[in-house]
């Protein structure tokens, strides 16, 4: 479970970051998508982190 919330934190902040920057590079500079983009990240990077805490663990 630590190892899902290390990869979780660096996967959900990368993730919304990336979407925030989407979000923007195409317009929509108000705070509501925004903020949608950034949350979607952060539900995004759930089963991302899973998935990769998973293959790490397996590996180790």
């Amino acid at each position: 479970m630590g190892l899902f919330l290390i990869v979780y934190i660096l996967a959900g902040v990368t993730l919304a970051g990336i979407f925030m920057v989407a979000v923007l590079t195409i317009g929509l500079t108000t705070a509501q998508p925004v903020v949608y983009s950034a949350l979607a990240g952060f539900v995004v990077g759930i089963p991302v982190a899973w998935v990769i805490a998973r293959m790490i663990r397996n590996n180790a």
